[in-house]
């Protein structure tokens, strides 16, 4: 690891959300994240095209933000057959129909946001320049751990019975016989 390399570097990425018409009358839009855009300026819901019922808005720029400490989860997004860039978005009831909350390129961390249920993770294709970005960060930060086993502790906890039973069992023949319940007849 170089140590001229900062441990954590950001890029700005806008963006790119697709409205096209809802396919039942309980939803009038489906709205789908279909891109990002590298080094884009600050935009809040921008139009980009208009073609026919489609329209592509430039929903928001955020930051791409990668850390020294997740080297690990970007080598598994770069080593997919796709890499990917995740989206976290949340339905908003305001003036815009999505909140895009963050940008990332860790699959572990959208699978974090994906767990919730609350927020939607889309997945769109990785810009070259930004693959290119990411592999450099990597070069300079990742290096593998080696796989330490873990060793038992030899003591042996089988031979205590400290808890076995019901306490209110005073009978030594059976500590595992469920206590019998006190019937008092009727007068």
């Amino acid at each position: 690891m170089q140590d001229s390399v900062p441990k954590f570097q950001a890029i700005q990425l806008g963006v790119v959300v697709r409205r096209l018409p809802g396919a039942t009358r309980w939803r009038k839009y489906a709205w789908k994240a279909i891109g990002v855009m590298p080094g884009a300026p600050d935009a809040q819901w921008r139009e980009l095209r208009r073609e026919g019922d489609a329209v592509e808005y430039h929903a928001a720029t955020r930051p791409l933000e990668v850390y020294h400490t997740d080297t690990e989860a970007y080598l598994a997004g770069l080593g997919a057959r796709d890499p990917s860039i995740y989206l976290v978005m949340r339905e908003s009831f305001g003036e815009h129909p999505l909140e895009v909350l963050l940008v990332t390129a860790s699959p572990y961390e959208a699978q974090d946001f994906a767990d919730n249920g609350e927020d939607i993770v889309e997945k769109v294709p990785m810009p070259d320049g930004v693959v290119a970005w990411l592999r450099d960060f990597i070069e300079a930060h990742h290096s593998d751990e080696a796989f330490v086993k873990r060793r038992r502790n030899k003591s042996r906890v089988d031979q205590v019975e400290d808890g076995i039973g019901d306490p209110r069992i005073t009978q030594l023949t059976d500590v595992y016989r469920a206590p019998m319940t006190v019937r008092r007849a009727a007068e």
